[in-house]
């Protein structure tokens, strides 16, 4: 297995105003970057142009030209990554439109990368959420893996420091999903690199 280091991808998908998605983010990147398999870079969907008006040709054929010039380079820190792990809360039992939005415009940057999920809302800790993007995430080839961090009641379940109360159970969570992703980024950055994947839709 390849140890050159990942390139990791955090989506903060909420855009909402006085969202918590920066706590909750802040503090997960803070801990997958103590993480030797990877390199992490924060993406905030906040501060990217990201119409919810898409172009008449499917996203597989999307172009720089046929993209806002706002996402440009958005797309090449997705095209660029290895992993992703998308950090999401639950609205009225789904996840937030910019999430739809930003996996709509692309396709090529998601193929043949894994998937993690780190979601926060009340009683569920938005798993309803992570849930339905479980279903998205194939149909962009992507592989979306097991295990992932959820935060029910996330008002509660962090402190005034942004750190959540639970500290050895978060961070024993973040560190089992790291760890699956890792295998799978490796892998899967091994396959691509041996045979490019090109799958036809």
């Amino acid at each position: 297995m390849s140890t050159d280091t990942l390139k990791l991808a955090v989506v903060l998908g909420s855009v909402r105003e006085g969202r918590f998605g920066e706590v909750v983010t802040n503090w997960f990147a803070g801990l997958a970057k103590e993480h030797s398999a990877f390199d992490v870079e924060v993406i905030d969907l906040a501060e990217t142009e990201l119409p919810l008006v898409l172009p008449a040709i499917p996203p597989a054929m999307a172009t720089e030209e046929v993209r806002p010039a706002g996402m440009l380079p958005l797309s090449a820190k997705l095209a660029a990554a290895d992993a992703f792990v998308v950090v999401t809360p639950e609205y009225n039992h789904s996840f937030p439109a910019s999430l739809k939005a930003v996996i709509d415009w692309h396709f090529t940057e998601w193929q043949a990368k894994p998937v993690g999920f780190v979601s926060y809302g009340a009683q569920s800790g938005g798993l309803r959420a992570v849930e339905q993007l479980r279903q998205i995430f194939p149909e962009m080839h992507a592989v979306t893996i097991r295990d992932g961090v959820a935060f029910p009641f996330y008002w509660e379940a962090f402190g005034e420091d942004g750190m959540p109360r639970d500290a050895e159970g978060t961070s024993g969570a973040v560190k089992v999903m790291l760890d699956e992703l890792a295998w799978w980024g490796n892998a899967l950055h091994e396959a691509r690199a041996k045979s490019p994947y090109t799958p036809e839709g």
